[in-house]
């Protein structure tokens, strides 16, 4: 274990330093002090480099006979593979204009999601801002011949307002901390300045760019295997879709007709943002609650609580850029989470019009993934506290959703049973769009023609599901897949304990590893827990021979 947690710390230092910002939520890390991004020529070689010998360091180390270190041994190829994924398979840094947004901006809404903004955060801001021409023109150096136009043209429509955005930011930033508030125009000019010549750029280039291509059937086995460890292909993924869309739809159809019988009425949405925080506030803690009640979770004394707060004006212009969520960090288990959430209005797009209307929405989706990433940080082998692929996480937060319908948190509330079954529907239909899309079986258009009428959801949210998917393939699977996963794993411990002649465990005992666990690849959980080994050769893990 030594070895492995010694070779793990210095990949992940380097990992944490040069991973590229994304904007999902589940991934954020902690920078180092004085960090910028850097994807120019030489840190892309360097990068690359730095796979390769870790890759040698790895393979050279025997993790031994013991299930743990071979499953963190596994963890660390993830690592490395996802590395490899990014920089020399999607190469986001080529071929995505969207990426440089990212690289820009994301680092600015990033810092300034943790609550308590003061003067010292709006210095890092600052800094940040400055970085943003340098950011820029290295995207044009990297992007020049190579750049995909579908993916252009979405830049140009989130950059179409950019010193506007960038404007509305200096300005709440100038109002919150006034004696820096020459240092926020400054550098807000220089970086609206670089990201709006960005825009003239590519609409310039636009004409002579080449047609987005899939990653293809090949590549994305690749990610599967490599990066997701799941010990599904691509077609069995898509069956799995498929099957679990029919599921789905047919449970929303049934609600709503019981929802029609029912005469219930719609609850109604808070007035404010302000008021909608003091209302999931006390809804959380019933949430809490539920769970100990019931014996589903356990609670531990110091976890913190994950509550709504209005959006910020400095938050609102960059709302674009990701989760407005702060889920804390391995550094800060002291806190409480915080969802940042806009007045509540008739366009509010799906998920925020979901929360808006019932809270516990969010609580048990967003909220999960704050418990499960609290728990996780505090596990006693130290690769179990990092992100390695969306498959564990979401899908404990899909699953925890259908855990609690199914456990009765939502009995008195129709239209909130109806909600559920929608997520459940939405999980399943990205699995369609993801593998679709990486495959080449469906276009950008297509994608998101098809979230926006068969979820259904707004135009606008179905457009940004689809560019990420198409962007990032292999995400948007994550939900389902992972929530199937795990509902196999307490199916096979109810198994294991049939032919063991006992009772099955008790279902508190397998979420808490779960959750503590929620880092890990479920074939891998499943492995460490029921010793089934009949998965690990399709995830790549081969054991000896008296082993199997």
């Amino acid at each position: 274990m030594q070895l492995i947690d010694e070779l793990g710390g210095r990949i992940w230092s380097w990992r944490i330093r040069t991973q590229p910002r994304t904007r999902d939520d589940i991934p954020r890390v902690e920078r180092p002090v004085g960090w910028l991004p850097d994807f120019s020529a030489t840190a892309i070689d360097a990068q690359r480099l730095h796979i390769v010998e870790f890759g040698t360091e790895l393979a050279a180390l025997d993790p031994g006979p013991g299930v743990a270190d071979i499953v963190d041994h596994r963890l660390l190829r993830c690592v490395l593979a996802r590395a490899t994924w990014e920089l020399d398979i999607l190469q986001p840094w080529r071929f995505q204009p969207r990426f440089y947004v990212d690289q820009a901006l994301g680092p600015v809404f990033d810092t300034l999601l943790r609550p308590g903004v003061d003067a010292l955060r709006v210095r890092e801001v600052v800094r940040l801002l400055d970085a943003v021409p340098n950011t820029v023109e290295v995207g044009r150096r990297n992007l020049s011949g190579h750049a995909y136009a579908e993916f252009a043209d979405l830049a140009i429509g989130e950059l179409s307002d950019v010193e506007i955005r960038i404007d509305t930011l200096s300005s709440a930033l100038t109002a919150l901390c006034p004696d820096v508030g020459d240092l926020v125009a400054e550098s807000s000019g220089r970086a609206s300045t670089a990201l709006a010549g960005f825009r003239t750029w590519l609409m310039a280039q636009r004409s002579g760019m080449q047609p987005w291509r899939p990653v293809g059937t090949e590549k994305y086995s690749w990610f599967l295997r490599e990066v997701a460890v799941l010990p599904y292909s691509a077609s069995e993924v898509l069956f799995i879709g498929s099957v679990e869309l029919d599921r789905a739809m047919t449970l929303e159809l049934l609600e709503r007709n019981r929802f029609a019988r029912s005469k219930a009425q719609l609850p109604a949405v808070a007035g404010s943002a302000a008021a909608q925080a003091v209302r999931e506030a006390a809804l959380e803690a019933q949430v809490r609650d539920f769970y100990v009640a019931q014996d589903l979770l356990g609670q531990p004394a110091d976890l913190g609580h994950y509550l709504n707060a209005p959006m910020p004006d400095y938050l609102e212009p960059l709302r674009f850029l990701g989760v407005t969520d702060d889920l804390t960090s391995a550094t800060r288990l002291t806190e409480n989470g915080v969802s940042y959430v806009p007045e509540p209005s008739p366009e509010l797009p799906y998920f925020y019009a979901a929360n808006a209307l019932d809270p516990r929405a969010g609580i048990i989706h967003e909220g999960a993934h704050y418990q499960q990433l609290a728990l996780s940080w505090r596990h006693e082998r130290p690769l179990r506290r990092q992100f390695y692929d969306s498959a564990a996480n979401e899908g404990i937060a899909f699953y925890n959703e259908e855990m609690m319908l199914a456990a009765g948190l939502f009995d008195d509330t129709p239209v909130t049973r109806g909600l559920i079954y929608n997520f459940m529907r939405l999980r399943a239909l990205r699995v369609t769009v993801d593998v679709g899309l990486a495959v080449g079986t469906m276009t950008l258009d297509r994608a998101a023609d098809h979230l926006a009428t068969e979820v259904p959801m707004d135009r606008k949210t179905a457009v940004e599901e689809a560019a990420s998917f198409a962007e990032g393939p292999g995400q948007a699977i994550s939900y389902q897949i992972g929530k199937t996963q795990i509902n196999a794993l307490i199916a096979d411990t109810v198994r294991a304990a049939a032919r063991a002649g006992g009772e099955s465990p008790a279902i508190r005992e397998v979420h808490d590893h779960l959750w503590r666990n929620g880092n890990v690849p479920i074939a891998l959980t499943r492995w460490e827990m029921l010793g089934l080994t009949d998965e690990l050769a399709k995830v790549g893990v081969i054991l000896p021979q008296g082993d199997r």
